[in-house]
């Protein structure tokens, strides 16, 4: 892994071949990237922007991996590995106010079909945590997801099984940029996310999320989130 130190390149975005890897021009030539980022990204892979990249490990068929898009005003992070790697930094320093106390009992740790990301604990009390990285924000508002997520409805519906049988639960959105002011669920993107987000927000699973900007290397925490800021638009709103 490279030190925070290591300088990033630059290079223009051309096209992206495939879901991990982005056509880019650096240093005159044309070359691939790998992108380490599932999501659509259409409203910040645009045609002709520049991507700091940074040279990719050894084994891998590409020679560079994307780390963030500059937009001129500030990067948007790349990486939708990070904000798990960042968790648990922002549980340390007692970020999220109704987490203070909780440690990490387990990460991945098994629930329902699949796996949430942390589950945390406090005494005797359990808290589950899912995380979603966040790097689409329009007019201020951060929205997830950018493309369609069986998986993220399904992760819903079992927080909120999680808190009917007495645990408390959160999904934390960490938007990858400094530029939102409110969150909510993309239900234009995927309404049956959307609608499985509120669902949980009834049975009482907690939604937070923590707006960071980005240094080409880590994400820096710049304010949290919460109910107030809930955008409640879409037709799955209440």
């Amino acid at each position: 892994m490279p030190r925070k130190t290591e300088p990033l390149v630059r290079g223009e975005f051309l096209a992206r071949p495939n879901r991990f890897t982005v056509a880019v021009r650096v240093q005159g030539e044309e070359t691939v990237a790998h992108l380490p980022n599932p999501g659509r990204l259409r409203e910040v892979l645009l045609p002709g922007i520049t991507l700091l990249l940074r040279p990719a490990s050894p084994g891998r068929k590409t020679g560079w991996t994307a780390v963030a898009a500059d937009l001129g005003k500030f990067l948007v992070s790349l990486d939708s590995t990070l904000p798990n790697r960042a968790f648990p930094k922002f549980l340390a320093s007692g970020l999220i106010p109704e987490l203070s106390g909780f440690r990490i009992s387990a990460r991945e740790p098994r629930l329902g079909a699949g796996r949430a990301d942390f589950l945390l604990v406090r005494e005797k009390e359990r808290a589950w945590v899912e995380v979603k990285s966040v790097t689409l924000v329009e007019e201020g508002v951060a929205l997830f997801p950018d493309a369609p997520t069986v998986r993220g409805a399904r992760h819903l519906g079992e927080l909120a099984e999680r808190v009917r049988a007495g645990d408390a639960a959160f999904v934390v959105f960490v938007v990858q940029r400094p530029d939102a002011e409110k969150f909510g669920p993309h239900a234009a993107v995927d309404p049956k996310f959307a609608q499985a987000f509120w669902g949980a927000l009834s049975a009482g699973v907690m939604a937070r999320a923590v707006i960071c900007s980005f240094d080409g290397a880590e994400l820096h925490p710049r304010k949290v989130l919460g109910p107030d800021s809930l955008v409640l638009s879409g037709p799955c709103a209440p």
